[in-house]
């Protein structure tokens, strides 16, 4: 008899972010770094799953462990790169959190950003009628669409806010990128701008500084 998987424990605060990984996604993966613990959030990713372990189990129980995901569909159209082909990765990660929410975790709260209105209805029909979050492609965007997701949340700092806990993380991004030598933030630096994240906002917003 094959043994019972084991569901894995929810932090509260944390949040996974799933996005397209690329130089062109960088504000915006930084903004929704910057957004997420402005609002009082822990950002999780799958940069986190280390390369020899089994990915895909590893991936479920990252979302499985967090209350809230957060999912940018912008890179819905074909890379530049031969062959030219489009990125599942975003909506295959969209369907196991989808999965988890209702088969799950029903408390489990997924939410779906895109950079162009109305383009979800013709790349993903099967989400007709859920909330899309529309950031127009900038981080400003992002950080806006972020507190408009969360608007109920217990932390709702201003976007003038969260936009100074943006410029520390760019700033910290650029010394990350010197430290370790590279132009790819999408590794290792991923902790470490989470890390900057919340000694920003701890600064910043008001309602953390006590935490």
């Amino acid at each position: 008899m094959a043994a019972r998987r084991r569901f894995p424990r929810v932090d509260q605060d944390a949040a996974f972010i799933n996005i397209p990984y690329d130089a062109q996604f960088e504000p915006r993966f930084l903004a929704f770094i910057a957004g997420l613990t402005g609002l009082g959030l822990i950002p999780r990713a799958v940069l986190e799953i280390p390369g020899s372990q089994r990915r895909l189990e590893r991936l479920f129980d990252l979302i499985g462990s967090c209350r809230y995901s957060f999912h940018d569909l912008s890179r819905v159209e074909l890379d530049t790169r031969r062959p030219q082909t489009p990125r599942f990765n975003m909506p295959f990660e969209l369907g196991l959190a989808v999965a988890w929410a209702r088969h799950g975790d029903p408390r489990h709260n997924w939410y779906v950003f895109e950079s162009k209105q109305y383009r979800l209805a013709k790349s993903l029909s099967d989400l007709d009628g859920t909330q899309v979050y529309v950031h127009g492609g900038t981080a400003t965007g992002v950080l806006k669409q972020l507190t408009n997701a969360l608007a109920r949340s217990e932390h709702q700092p201003t976007v003038l806010e969260l936009q100074a806990v943006y410029r520390d993380v760019q700033q910290a991004a650029r010394k990350i990128k010197q430290d370790h030598a590279t132009k790819d933030l999408y590794d290792r630096p991923f902790l470490d701008l989470v890390y900057a994240a919340r000694l920003s906002a701890g600064r910043r917003i008001a309602s953390l500084h006590q935490r």
